[in-house]
């Protein structure tokens, strides 16, 4: 989440606040509609509105929770485009995890990777013979 605030204090931004609605077709997932709202409460329109899809895909590691904005004039227009924006969202997720498969992968600690054993010994080499070395 973005945090203006450079300090340790967290307040919320009274300029930036919304009101929330939950809309779901007890299938697939849910709509959450952000209408702004003033300091008082009263609807602002001067801000747009916001939607917001959430589902969950299986994968064979199990369940993987979705959230995504959906660009849309009304609700109807979110429920229409919810199953194109769940589909963008599961493929940027998928390519974020195997992103983060490449940097784990190659960040992979090898004893004795750090230069030439003076010892020969290949893994680790010399006394000790290859012990794994927590890093």
């Amino acid at each position: 989440m973005n945090n203006p605030n450079t300090s340790n204090e967290i307040k919320m931004d009274a300029d930036n606040l919304y009101r929330e609605e939950m809309f779901t077709d007890n299938m697939v997932g849910t709509l959450r509609r952000l209408s702004p709202v003033t300091a008082t409460g009263d609807a602002d329109p001067s801000r747009s509105e916001q939607y917001v899809g959430s589902t969950q895909v299986m994968t064979s590691a199990g369940p993987l929770p979705l959230s995504f904005e959906i660009p849309a004039e009304s609700l109807a227009d979110a429920a229409a485009a919810f199953g194109d924006a769940a589909k963008a969202a599961f493929e940027r997720t998928m390519e974020e995890l195997k992103e983060m498969q490449r940097q784990q992968a190659s960040s992979i600690v090898v004893p004795g990777a750090g230069g030439m054993d003076p010892m020969g010994g290949g893994m680790g080499g010399g006394m000790g013979g290859g012990n794994i070395q927590m890093p």
